[in-house]
């Protein structure tokens, strides 16, 4: 955990506790996390230093003080929750959301702006909180009975985004009133997930969903950074990591861009590693130094996400080397190879997470000989060419291609 616990004082003079991550930075814009009905639980632990890895100053208050300090529950307490609940007040609920939101205002760390985002009971509380308190921007999960207060939200006037699942029984009443709200409001939005359950987003929960945790929280982060930052040069740090694979060679700099604990997974050969000193043996013994003299780089397309990059390329090089990430324990065999090329780049905060890498390994077998395209739906260094020219053999290996001509399209 990257966190600590401090004490607020409530406006009616208690204390509470609230659990607060700082970034690696050390100081960045402000996010109140709102817990779910089971407390200030793990997962609520867990998301606030994953949004402060991506530079937030985040603080997550214990809002069932004033019943029971220190609740943190698991879905086996179900009974048990839903009783605190019962007994929970959301109008104090709000006050102490406000006196959290004066708390991490004061602290030496926040600059700039204050977004909220809460899960379920924390996901109404977020919705509310939109409309009650002065903060730049909100994110609601799953929150249940938010249609209770559509009244306060047509007031709201800064971007506030819904999550929800498809298969979530207990707010289905409440997503038609809720894209309603949304259509009529451009600085709304809702995002639905398709198969997901109420809780889709915790890992401890019996319906967590991987992809649509992820999802959301790209959204997330879109609605968060977009109205109070921080703002990162992805772009600029994907070219430095690259200059540093291709140019200076140099194993350590390419780590000094990433994360302390990275991964890159280059599914096509199962290459890469996990972890820094994993990683850091890839690099160094069979990566960096390992291409030929005559490698370039074909850019197609790039695209820079709240955070990801996507680059689509073509890598051309003459075999005159083993190049053991892609053609491993390959003699060389003195062929020109030309290897189109997916490089999905996440990011936290401003340095790498992790890099997925996807290519045709079947088109460069082809390439260097080792395969034989007879017979077989594979092509060769036309699948790169394909690329800079869209016209080229449309549908070659399709033998049934010609049995459509003259058809009618109507």
């Amino acid at each position: 955990m990257m966190g600590k616990l401090v004490e607020i004082t409530a406006a009616d003079g208690g204390q509470f506790n609230a659990y607060v991550a700082i970034p690696e930075s050390g100081c960045g814009p402000g996010l109140v996390l709102l817990q779910e009905a089971f407390g200030v639980t793990q997962f609520m632990r867990d998301i606030a230093d994953r949004f402060a890895s991506d530079g937030y100053v985040v603080t997550v208050p214990d809002l069932y003080w004033r019943i029971e300090a220190g609740v943190e529950l698991t879905d086996a307490e179900f009974d048990r929750a839903m009783d605190i609940y019962r007994q929970f007040d959301l109008n104090l609920a709000i006050d102490d959301i406000k006196a959290t939101i004066g708390a991490l205002r004061a602290m030496p760390e926040q600059r700039g702006g204050v977004g909220v985002a809460g899960f379920c009971l924390g996901g109404r509380l977020a919705a509310m909180a939109a409309a009650r308190t002065d903060i730049d921007c909100a994110v609601a999960y799953y929150g249940v009975g938010i249609t209770d207060h559509l009244d306060e939200l047509e007031q709201v006037r800064i971007p506030l985004g819904f999550h929800f699942g498809t298969d979530d029984q207990h707010c289905a009443a409440d997503i038609a009133p809720i894209a309603a709200l949304v259509e009529r409001h451009e600085h709304m939005s809702l995002w639905m997930y398709n198969g997901a359950d109420h809780g889709f987003a915790n890992p401890h929960r019996g319906f967590f969903s991987p992809t649509a945790a992820e999802l959301a929280y790209i959204r997330t982060l879109a609605i968060i950074r977009a109205a109070i930052g921080p703002k990162f040069d992805l772009e600029g740090m994907w070219e430095q990591h690259m200059y540093h694979e291709f140019v200076t060679k140099d194993a350590h700099a390419v780590l000094d861009t990433m994360v302390e604990e990275p991964y890159v997974n280059i599914t096509s050969t199962v290459m890469g590693g996990v972890g820094h000193d994993m990683l850091l043996r890839f690099y160094k013994y069979h990566f960096c130094d390992v291409h030929p003299d005559d490698t370039r780089i074909i850019p197609i397309s790039r695209t820079v996400g709240v955070n990801r990059v996507v680059d689509e390329m073509i890598m051309c090089f003459t075999h005159d080397k083993e190049i053991s990430w892609l053609l491993p324990d390959i003699e060389p065999t003195g062929r020109y190879i030309e290897v189109p090329m997916i490089v999905v780049v996440s990011f936290r905060g401003g340095k790498i997470y992790n890099e997925h890498i996807y290519f045709d390994q079947a088109s460069v077998l082809v390439q260097a000989g080792l395969l034989d395209p007879a017979n077989l739906p594979v092509g060769g260094a036309d699948v790169s060419r394909k690329l800079q020219d869209k016209t080229l053999m449309p549908n070659r290996l399709m033998k049934k291609w010609s049995t459509s001509e003259g058809l009618p399209l109507d």
